[in-house]
């Protein structure tokens, strides 16, 4: 079977960054530190930190007063950042660069009188964490249709802002809508949208060109991963979102296939060497890279780490 990889894939700046905080963060305080929610969303990352000594809780009421505690990279409240400082935590904010410039955005647009709509999943923690940044209600509309449902009139000043990990066309289409709608509302460049995320998008389009079936890694709670398998599978060829090697089907492939793979932003390239074990099991296998966008970003760690040269 002939495999292309798709380039770029897998981990993103923000997800290095996260992980790299809990590693540091061991390595410095020793365990157990705690990590509120995953710190991203891959099992396998989860328990390989676990494993190390963090410890995953979803409220800080867990946490022992005084503990070192790490905000995951999807960002969190106020009203959490406000309850970690009561109860004396010492807290690493893990939150992705990219997220906090949102939050930003939209404290801005607030302070400014606009109303802000933020397009995005409403369940998402990195949603929910956003909506808990602006200090004004936020209306959250996800699809084209919830756009034709706001009742504002055309005289209220509006902006929106977006979560990072969306589909960078499902995004467009629900800008266009509310541009459509709402002529005088501002916002962000779509080009705003995480680069990795858009990086990724970009290579698996492409990627979908050059083969029959795509198996995408990574986790169903990780929405980049999620919205790469949507791509694939948009371009009508069979597409897969896998967490390792052990989730593949022979039935899907044979030996005439050319078997292309990618990684959400959140997936080790350990799970890609995963599923290539698998697959030659299958099959020998004849790989090669698909040329793509190289990324050189790095983001520094948070305060309180001793960072990385």
């Amino acid at each position: 079977m002939k495999v292309i990889l798709a380039q770029p894939r897998g981990f993103c700046a923000g997800v290095v960054r996260a992980v790299e905080t809990v590693e540091q963060a061991l390595e410095l305080y020793g365990t157990p530190v705690y990590v509120r929610h995953e710190i991203v969303h891959n099992q396998h990352v989860v328990d390989s930190l676990r494993r190390k000594g963090a410890r995953f809780v979803e409220t800080l009421d867990e946490v022992p007063a005084n503990a070192v505690t790490i905000f995951s990279a999807h960002g969190v409240a106020r009203v959490v950042e406000d309850h970690a400082r009561q109860r004396h935590l010492r807290v690493l904010d893990a939150t992705c660069p990219l997220v906090t410039k949102v939050h930003n955005q939209g404290r801005q647009y607030a302070a400014r009188g606009y109303q802000v709509i933020l397009i995005g999943e409403p369940d998402h923690p990195e949603v929910i964490g956003t909506l808990g940044q602006i200090p004004s209600p936020v209306v959250v509309v996800q699809t084209e249709a919830q756009v034709a449902t706001l009742e504002f009139s055309q005289d209220t000043p509006l902006a929106y802002i977006t979560q990072t990990t969306l589909s960078v066309d499902d995004t467009h289409a629900v800008v266009d809508a509310l541009k459509r709608r709402y002529p005088q509302i501002i916002g962000p460049d779509t080009r705003d949208i995480c680069y990795a995320v858009q990086n990724r998008q970009t290579a698996v389009r492409e990627l979908s060109q050059w083969v029959d079936v795509v198996l995408v890694i990574g986790s169903p709670q990780s929405a980049n991963s999620v919205t790469l398998r949507d791509i694939a599978a948009e371009t009508g060829i069979p597409s897969y979102l896998i967490a390792d090697g052990s989730a593949v089907h022979s039935e899907w492939l044979n030996d005439q296939s050319t078997i292309g793979i990618t990684a959400g932003a959140s997936t080790p390239e350990a799970m890609v060497s995963d599923v290539l074990n698998a697959l030659s099991r299958i099959a020998p296998l004849q790989i090669e890279n698909l040329p793509g966008r190289e990324e050189h970003v790095h983001f520094r760690l948070p305060d309180g780490l001793i960072t990385r040269q």
